[in-house]
């Protein structure tokens, strides 16, 4: 089944490196014009089947240029079709370790970000209607050490998400695609080399990471007619979760 979004518009925050660019290459492919918001260019164009992302330097932490940006799209195309609020992220430290202010700054990017950038992209879909898809986590329903503050703000996305759905619905959409390990170009910042990133995909029951243009294929999904009756639903994508720890350690019929 081959799914069309020509003529749809579609922004992809944090859209030019990793899952983002999965995202966005999957919408390209599908015929979306697509446009990437960071703070950063990307090192190279974001490209798939002879087309390519156009990109807008934007702080999403600045509600001023975050409604400047949507505005531009409005004017420039006359419509908005599918935000997916894909920006994120933190950096690996214990609660102990850190302060609140590092806290705050996980909560703005991961939260209060996705939230002024649904409310500015709003204003430009209630008209027409659209598809706002936040970008979430397993960190955000079971305890994150070492990211803790990042996983709240992914178990609020997800609360929030659904929120906008009831209070949006029915010209726009509102989902959450909830992830696991992704497999991109920082994984060995988090897992090490070869070895390891196979060593944690062996714990996930599909056997490996996700590639972002598996969560790209998700995202066309939602965006889609196809799902036209799904909102204030999270979709995990996440290859079974995570193998529970008690089935290796249980010594019962280990030599079944």
């Amino acid at each position: 089944m081959v799914i069309d979004l020509s003529g749809r518009v579609a922004v992809v925050t944090g859209g030019a490196r990793g899952v983002g660019a999965g995202i966005s290459r999957a919408l390209l492919a599908a015929g979306a014009e697509v446009l990437v918001c960071a703070r950063r260019p990307p090192d190279e164009p974001v490209q798939a089947a002879g087309r390519t992302a156009r990109f807008h330097c934007v702080d999403l932490r600045e509600a001023e240029a975050v409604a400047d940006f949507f505005q531009q799209v409005k004017t420039a195309y006359g419509r908005l079709d599918v935000l997916v609020n894909n920006a994120g992220g933190t950096p690996f430290r214990l609660l102990a370790d850190s302060g609140p202010q590092r806290a705050v700054r996980a909560l703005e990017l991961n939260l209060i970000a996705p939230l002024t950038a649904s409310l500015a992209a709003y204003e430009v879909m209630k008209e027409t209607g659209g598809s706002i898809i936040m970008i979430g986590s397993v960190s955000g329903s079971r305890p994150s050490p070492g990211t803790a503050a990042y996983g709240a703000a992914k178990a609020g996305l997800e609360n929030l998400a659904g929120s906008m759905a009831v209070e949006w619905a029915p010209r726009v959409r509102v989902n959450t695609l909830t992830l696991g390990m992704v497999r991109t170009e920082l994984s060995h910042l988090h897992y090490g080399d070869e070895d390891g990133i196979a060593a944690v995909g062996r714990t996930v029951p599909i056997g490996r990471l996700a590639e972002p243009a598996e969560i790209g294929d998700a995202c066309v999904f939602l965006a889609s007619g196809l799902a036209s009756y799904i909102t204030g639903a999270s979709l995990l994508v996440h290859g079974g979760g995570e193998r529970p720890a008690f089935l290796d350690a249980a010594t019962v019929n280990k030599e079944k």
